[in-house]
């Protein structure tokens, strides 16, 4: 719980940019380990435009931090589906074997070649899959792909980012640091 109150607190100095912060309580799908395939769709987040991208993301209990006004002002999501949200797990169910697994974060720079961006998945909707694999439940969850998770703007080639996911994941779960600007390599 400390763990994660201070993630909030650190979370909470970004209301501004990011949103109306909550703490969440029961299921959720944590995305941060997670690689993210494009669907050739596109989704709008605040009235902007981005490819829509699905990534396969194992269901947790607990407390975890929305951003509310994705969610519709609510944590309860419809019936057979979850909010990707965030916590500060150590360790948690990680592809592709779904074993649990330490948590390990790590930056990278996205690229514009297919698979080298990144996306976001924090507080967007989620379907349940129907079976468990390795005895976790899984989620589909649905996000841009190169949307900042803290303004809402596009990430271009060339930006760190952070990730839990493995070297070689295609378009990683991740975001560019929130109170940092955007650095972009040329």
């Amino acid at each position: 719980m400390k763990k994660l109150l201070v993630t909030f607190m650190l979370l909470s100095s970004v209301v501004a940019i990011a949103g109306e912060l909550s703490i969440c309580t029961g299921e959720y799908a944590l995305c941060a380990a997670s690689a993210t395939t494009p669907t050739n769709k596109m989704i709008t987040v605040n009235g902007k435009k981005y490819k829509e991208g699905m990534a396969v993301c194992p269901v947790l209990k607990g407390d975890s931090v929305a951003d509310l006004n994705l969610m519709n002002g609510s944590c309860a999501a419809p019936a057979g589906k979850v909010w990707s949200l965030f916590s500060p797990q150590s360790s948690y169910p990680q592809a592709p074997s779904w074993a649990v697994a330490p948590a390990v974060f790590r930056s990278f720079v996205t690229t514009d070649t297919p698979g080298g961006g990144m996306s976001n998945m924090w507080s967007f909707l989620c379907d349940i899959q129907p079976k468990q694999v390795n005895g976790v439940t899984l989620a589909n969850c649905y996000g841009p792909i190169n949307e900042s998770p803290w303004n809402d703007r596009h990430v271009p080639a060339g930006v760190t980012a952070f990730t839990q996911a493995p070297v070689g994941a295609e378009n990683p779960v991740g975001g560019n640091m929130p109170i940092l600007p955007a650095k972009v390599k040329k």
